[in-house]
This record gives structure tokens, sequence and C-alpha cells, in this order.
């Protein structure tokens, strides 16, 4: 039978044919794909002409072109839409993928070949964009540990496939304690909660079978249960739930997975020469060293721990008139800040959510996108890899740019969170490639869906990553995109943020869901200026969090990471009713890879640029000045790694920015 996976997909756009890819195709097309690489890789080593940039590095680009189109589409599939069978694959791959990679760093022939082109790199006649690929596969090469040999190098692969497991088991634990747990609720239970969260709690309860409403672990779903349930002894419940994923015990325990991996990169940072791994892992960031992280976070936590405990007190009052006993707790803080945030603005998420619906707020990030950069979206017809997802032809002056995926509410069978991914990257190597983007969400089902203003932030931010995939343009997949410094590929993304509170864009889209009527200017006017609002604790658990991975991987691993994360939050005062918006067993941005380990502040670092970034549209005096919109696109988004992070925002903007705007942006100048 032909797998459709090695097929040529001849449908609209070359798009996956998903109606006919069925769980046992990816097993075969990824041997496939790996041997097809091997094969590539082997024919580059054995080429008896001298070294140039065309039978070596563009030969490289090109050697995983089936791998990399069949695990785009598996990887996006075992996130957003798991089954036994595809995590069953994830295990059985995770070793072996790590160890095909390894074969081509570990390649002596392939690697000599590299070596040779550096080596002469200033008589290639390179253009800029070659220079950078050359450059960024030999660091790449080097730092896999091509340099190394006999035992030094058998133990770093063993490594890198020991850690490759252990990442999956972590995102896989984690899965399951998301999806075994739920809070079954009585109707008189849901008193004090507004409509939309009683819907949502009667809509999760029928997707898992229950006779009555449900509480998950759904962030759209707990977050607002958190926030109006009168009960303190459900929102406990539902609060300790939450934060004690991945340890739980049992199986799905992640605490003895997050020992070993960081045992693990200390030494692998130490085979590579490096003292740490955190210093092993930002020498390519823009931050460049630990300490220079740490001083950013430390220029940010003392403001916001100021804010946070003035705010503490506050909310501590307000649980005493209700005749709590005792310090407020961390699962008290969402209760009384929403009713604080009402007695100080006037505002409060059941009155603000019916003017967030999700297809509004879809219509409002395409709208900025077409008044920024000329994009439109046309709804296609095809199958796509679920149901609930959306797909869009998206083009420009009528040519085609890409093909983007919607992929908004929660389900069991995805994990938690938002994220961009694409299952085809931007290239023109040899033919022009476009892509194909996917944007996931856990936003909550309803009739309508609608958004808390939260959520249609993280609706605009991931669309922010999906434009900086769209509309690339190089050469050379290797750099297309948000294939950029880790403390870079937050700005797009951030940056875009800032157009969802623009009061042009909330007063065309932000309409009620009954009555089609825009968001009131006053209302409007009242949730802007409530925007930096409980950014105390919003600051603290962030920089918590980024502090305590830093300490990690900054200096010996710790034997017990729960030990080291409670002294890091001990030395730093953490306030006791806040705890950490990712504690250690469900830090998946750390532990399920590698991308945020020791990079988890890069959110703060491009948050510096993106504040920084949409003050030049201010200071021209309208958010869609057009020629800041071109050096947005022509210096940023288009650009993928193809320059230097620096140079890229320095050209945008004429400099770089300090932490002043930041700083403003979140309302805690004042505590500064």
């Amino acid at each position: 039978m032909t797998n459709p996976l090695l097929s040529d997909w001849t449908g609209p756009h070359a798009l996956p044919p998903f109606d006919r890819i069925e769980d046992d195709h990816f097993a075969p097309a990824l041997e496939q794909g790996m041997a097809e690489g091997r094969a590539a890789i082997a024919a580059i080593g054995a080429t008896e002409a001298a070294p140039t940039f065309a039978n070596t590095i563009e030969a490289l680009e090109r050697s995983d072109r089936t791998l990399d189109r069949v695990a785009g589409v598996f990887y996006n599939l075992a996130g957003a839409d798991s089954t036994p069978a595809r995590e069953a694959l994830q295990r059985e791959m995770a070793p072996k993928l790590s160890a095909y990679s390894s074969e081509i760093t570990n390649d002596a022939a392939l690697f000599a070949r590299i070596e040779d082109l550096w080596a002469r790199r200033d008589d290639l006649d390179l253009t800029d964009e070659q220079a950078r690929v050359l450059m960024l596969t030999r660091r790449g090469f080097v730092r896999a540990g091509a340099a190394l040999k006999g035992e030094a190098a058998e133990r770093l692969t063993a490594i890198k496939a020991r850690l490759a497991t252990l990442g999956t088991a972590f995102s896989q634990n984690l899965l399951a304690d998301e999806r075994a747990w739920f809070m079954d609720l009585s109707e008189d239970d849901l008193d004090g909660l507004p409509d939309f969260v009683k819907d949502a709690a009667r809509a999760a309860g029928a997707e898992r079978d229950r006779p009555g409403p449900v509480v998950t672990l759904n962030r759209s779903l707990i977050v607002p249960f958190l926030q109006f349930s009168p009960r303190r002894d459900l929102r406990e419940r539902a609060y300790e739930a939450w934060t004690a994923r991945g340890a739980n015990g049992g199986e799905t325990d992640n605490r003895a997975i997050a020992t070993e991996i960081l045992a693990l990169r200390e030494e692998r940072a130490r085979l590579l020469g490096y003292d740490s791994f955190a210093e092993y892992k930002l020498e390519t960031e823009m931050a460049g060293t630990p300490d220079a992280v740490r001083d950013l976070l430390m220029q940010v936590w003392h403001p916001a721990r100021t804010a946070a405990l003035s705010d503490a007190e506050h909310l501590a009052r307000m649980a005493r008139t209700d005749g709590v006993v005792g310090p407020l707790e961390p699962w008290d803080w969402r209760y009384y800040a929403e009713a604080r945030r009402a007695e100080l603005h006037d505002l409060n998420e059941a009155e603000l959510k019916p003017y967030f619906q999700l297809d509004r707020m879809i219509e409002a990030a395409f709208a900025v996108s077409r008044r920024l950069f000329g994009l439109e979206f046309e709804r296609l017809d095809t199958p796509a890899y679920h149901p609930d997802v959306r797909v869009w032809e998206v083009t420009r002056n009528g040519e085609h740019v890409a093909v983007f995926m919607g992929d908004y509410f929660a389900r069991p069978s995805k994990r938690s969170g938002a994220w961009c991914s694409a299952m085809r990257s931007q290239s023109r190597l040899d033919d022009d490639v476009r892509p194909v983007v996917v944007n996931v969400c856990n936003f909550a089902k309803g009739e309508p869906a609608l958004l808390s203003y939260d959520d249609a932030r993280t609706l605009f931010h991931e669309f922010g990553h999906a434009l900086h995939q769209m509309l690339s343009d190089v050469t050379y997949g290797s750099i297309s995109g948000t294939s950029v410094a880790r403390d870079f590929v937050e700005l797009p993304s951030q940056l875009y943020e800032h157009w969802l509170d623009v009061p042009s864009v909330l007063a065309e889209f932000a309409t009620h869901a009954e009555t089609g009527e825009p968001m009131p200017d006053a209302l409007r006017d009242r949730l802007l200026r409530a925007s930096t609002y409980d950014m105390g604790f919003a600051t603290v658990e962030y920089v918590a969090s980024a502090l305590v991975d830093l300490a990690f991987h900054d200096g010996p691993a710790p034997a017990d990471p729960m030990q080291k994360q409670a002294e890091v939050l001990e030395t730093i005062g953490m306030p006791r009713a806040i705890r950490m918006r990712h504690a250690t067993p469900h830090f998946a941005h750390v532990f399920s890879g590698d991308g945020y380990s020791s990079g988890y502040y890069s959110y703060m670092w491009s948050e510096v640029m993106d504040a920084d970034a949409f003050a030049a549209f201010e200071e021209a005096g309208d958010p869609f000045d057009p020629d800041l919109a071109k050096r947005l696109e022509a210096d940023i988004l288009s650009r993928g790694g193809s320059e230097d992070a620096a140079a890229l925002y320095t050209r945008f903007r004429g400099r770089l920015p300090g932490v002043d705007a930041l700083l403003k942006g979140r309302g805690l100048d004042d505590a500064a």
C-alpha cells in the first residue's frame, strides 16, 4: 500500500493529505526519511571534488527534505492531537532521531569539508546570507560535539539520546496528568460563577462523559474558576491540582526526570568545554552570559516584588472582611484580585468576555496584518488533522504567501499552552517553497466561543509568531522564519500583542456576542487603563520561574531540584501568596526539550525590545504607519536568522533598548 506521507502531495498548495494519513504510516515514513538522509550525508562525504558551498552546505540543506516533511506533520499532531499510538511512536523515535542527528554531526568526512570551507571562507565569494549559513552550520556542528573524539564523542551521543527520551517522557507525563484530573461540580457549586464559566464547565463535563459540570486543568477554564468561585475549598482543591501536575507520584511523576536531565545537561556542557550548561546555552543568544540574564531579571524583580507585596496587603484585608482566618493563600489571589479590579476600575471579566468572541478576534488579527503588511486570508475547504482546525490561504496582491492553520480549542488529546509551529518552512534554495504555519491554543468551546482579554492577547501573540514564519524571505530553510536566537524569537509575537490594544481595533472587532454592538468607549477606556492591573503578580510569578531556570543551569546540577527551587525562592523573597508560574515538575518549557532551558528569561528579554519597538509607532503618531510597517517586515520579520539579531533590531530602531520601556509598559516604573 502506498504511504501517503512518502507520496507527492498534490492537493491545494501541496498540503499533507490528512484524510489519508494513518498512525501506521508514520514509523516507516520517518525511517525512510532517515535512510535518505544517511545516503545524502554519505554522498557529500564521498564527493571527490574539493569542498564548495554548493556541494557541501547546500547539499546538507537538501539532505533531510523527506524527514523534515514527515516530522513536520508527525510532531504537530503529537502535540495537538495525541493518541496512544502517537505517544508510543514518540517514545520509540526520540532516541532514534537523536542518534541520527549525532551520526550527522559525528561524520568525520562531512565535518572535514565544513572545516575546509570555514578555513577558506574569506576566499569563497559568498553572499552575506551564505556566509551566515556557513558560520551557523559550523558552529552547530562544533556545539553538537563534532570536534570530540573517542570516548568523549561516544558519551555525548549517549547523553543526547537519553535527553531526548527524558524530554519526551516529561512531556507525556504532564499531558497524562492534565488529561486525568477533573473535579466534578454540582449545579449548586456553580453559584456565583458568571454564565460563561458555567457554560464552559458544563461543556467540559459533557466532553468527559460526566453527569454534570467539571473543572479541568485547561487554563481557559481553571483560571476563571479561580477568579470567580466564592467556594474557597473548591478553589484550593483546583489550584493544588493545577500546581501539582507532574508531582503526583507514580509513573507520571517528573521530579526524578528533571534531576537526571539537569545532571546530563551539565555533563554535556563540560564535555564541550563549558563551565556550566547556562554558559553553553547562552553563548549563542543575545544575552550572551548568565550574568547578563540575571542582571535583567533582577532589575525587574525588585519593583515587581514591591508592587506585589503592596497588592497582597489589600487582598489580605479583603479576605479578612470575608471571614478568612489566616494569611492570604495562592488560591485566594485571583479571586480577590478580580474583585479588587472591579472596585478600582469598574471592570470585571464577566462584563468584558462577551466582547471578545473568538471569531472576531481572529478577524482582528487578520485585519491588523492586512493594514500593516497587505495580507489577505481566505478559508480553504480542505481536510485538516482535526475537525476543529481551520485552514486559510494567505495571499498578498494576489500572490500565494502561505497556508495558515488555526487550532483553537482545548481537548484532552492536546498538550496545554499555546504555540506556533511550521509543518513546512519557507525557503527558495531550489524552488519557492511557501510555509504551512500552525497556531495552537487551548480556548474553551462555546456557542459562540468567548475569550478572556488574556486569551485574546494569546491569540495575537501566537499570530505574531505565525507572521514571522509567513513573511520569511530567505534562501535557506535552516535560517527561515523563527530560526533565530531564542531571546529574539519572542519579539515579533510580543510586539504583535500591542495592536490588540489599539482603540480603533477594539472599536471594530470587540463586539458584543448577543447584541453585536461595539464595546462602549467608556468600557474600552477602563480596560486599557487597567492593562497593568495586577502586574506585580504576573511579573513575580514569571521572573521567579526564570530565575529558578537560570539557577538550575548556572553551576553544578542540583542533586534535588525541588530543594534548589525552594532555596532560590527564599533567597529572592518570593511572596508567600504567589507561586512560580511553572514549578519544576510541570516546567515544560525547560524540561520537555532544550528549547527554553536556561532561556525562559527570553520572554522578558524580548519584551524589552517589543516595548521599545511599538514605541516607534507611537512616536510616529500612527500604529499603522506604513513606512514603519515596511521596515518591520524588511528588517525583522522577513530576515529569519540571516543576520545577527542585535544587528537586525538596531537597523529597525537605530539602537538597542534599555529596560525603562519595559518597566513603564508593565506599570512598574513607579516601584523601581
